[in-house]
């Protein structure tokens, strides 16, 4: 039976994101998204949480980030978790689950109205507007 790994989010950019390149030369933009649930407890009380997700996006949809995405940006990303192990350096084993974002496996799209293009040069999300998003 195959399996899928997919993750669907829209929130807002919690800071201007980080570009580094490989050795290769191919660009990864690393940056944190926020998500945000608000409902009212059974006492009548308004509450929130805020999710706080790690995204990496890699390759010309990278290029895309760095030129249009900047933090509060409201952006839709579709990509896969990976889950990265390490010891730190006490030797404390560690673990940290980001987003991947590929031109493989996933897309960035901004949902925040602007001047700028909401998508680079139609490789990212094709045929989306802001107007196809229901809210």
């Amino acid at each position: 039976m195959p399996s899928l790994n997919k993750v669907v989010l829209i929130g807002h950019v919690g800071r201007d994101p980080e570009m580094r390149y490989t050795q290769g030369g191919d660009p990864i933009a690393s940056f944190s998204l926020a998500t945000s649930e608000k409902w009212t407890d059974k006492a009548g009380q308004k509450q929130e949480r805020t999710e706080w997700h790690n995204i990496s996006v890699f390759g010309k949809t990278a290029t895309f980030v760095q030129s249009y995405v900047t933090k509060g940006t409201l952006l839709y990303v579709e990509g896969s978790l990976q889950t990265d192990e390490w010891t730190d350096k006490d030797g404390h084993k560690r673990k940290a689950t980001k987003v991947n974002v590929s031109q493989f496996n996933g897309r960035v799209l901004s949902l925040s109205k602007s001047d700028k293009p909401t998508t680079p040069r139609g490789d990212v999300a094709p045929g989306i507007s802001d107007d196809d998003v229901p809210f």
